[in-house]
C-alpha cells in the first residue's frame, strides 16, 4: 500500500531534524565540559596560591626574630626563600614572569606586619596579555622570645 505522493520523505525529514537537535545537545555538553575543566583548573591554581602563601607565612612565624630577612621584591636571591620560590615557580603558571613579593612593615626583632602576594596567569591568559591574578595575605607577626 502506498500513501499519497506528497507524504513521501516525511520520515527522512523527521530523522534529519532529530539528528540536528541531538547534535546541538551534544555540542552544548562539550561546551559545558570545557568550561568545567577551565573552572577546575582555575580553582586548583587558586588553592595552590593560598597554600603557598600560608606556607611562607608559617615559616615567617616560626622565624619571627629574623622577620626583616624575608623582605622580597621579586628580584635578587634570598637564601631563606630559595626553596619556597622554587615551589611557587613550579605550581603557579607564569609566576616566573610575575614573581611573588613579600613586604615587611615595621619589622623589629619583636615582629612586624607582613604582606605576601603571589601572582599567576594561565597559559591562554599570558598570550592574550591579561593582567595577572593575585592572592595576597597581610598578617601581624609577633615574636615572643622563650
Amino acid at each position: 500500500m502506498r500513501g499519497p505522493r506528497h507524504e513521501r520523505g516525511v520520515m527522512l525529514i523527521e530523522a534529519l531534524i532529530a539528528i540536528l537537535i541531538f547534535s546541538i545537545g551534544i555540542l552544548a555538553v562539550v561546551g559545558m565540559q570545557s568550561v568545567a575543566i577551565k573552572n577546575v583548573t582555575d580553582a586548583k591554581v587558586r588553592s595552590d596560591a593560598a597554600f603557598l602563601v600560608n606556607e611562607m607565612l608559617s615559616q615567617i612565624w616560626s622565624d619571627a626574630g629574623n622577620i626583616n630577612s624575608y623582605q622580597y621584591a621579586g628580584t635578587g636571591s634570598n637564601p631563606r626563600l630559595t626553596a619556597w620560590l622554587a615551589k611557587v615557580n613550579a605550581r603557579l603558571p607564569d609566576s616566573t614572569n610575575v614573581p611573588p613579593t613579600i613586604t615587611v612593615t615595621g619589622g623589629t626583632p619583636l615582629g612586624g606586619q607582613v604582606q605576601i602576594t603571589v601572582f599567576w596567569r594561565l597559559p591562554q591568559e599570558a598570550t592574550q596579555g591579561v593582567p595577572a591574578h593575585q592572592h595576597s595575605v597581610i598578617a601581624n607577626v609577633a615574636y615572643n622570645p622563650p
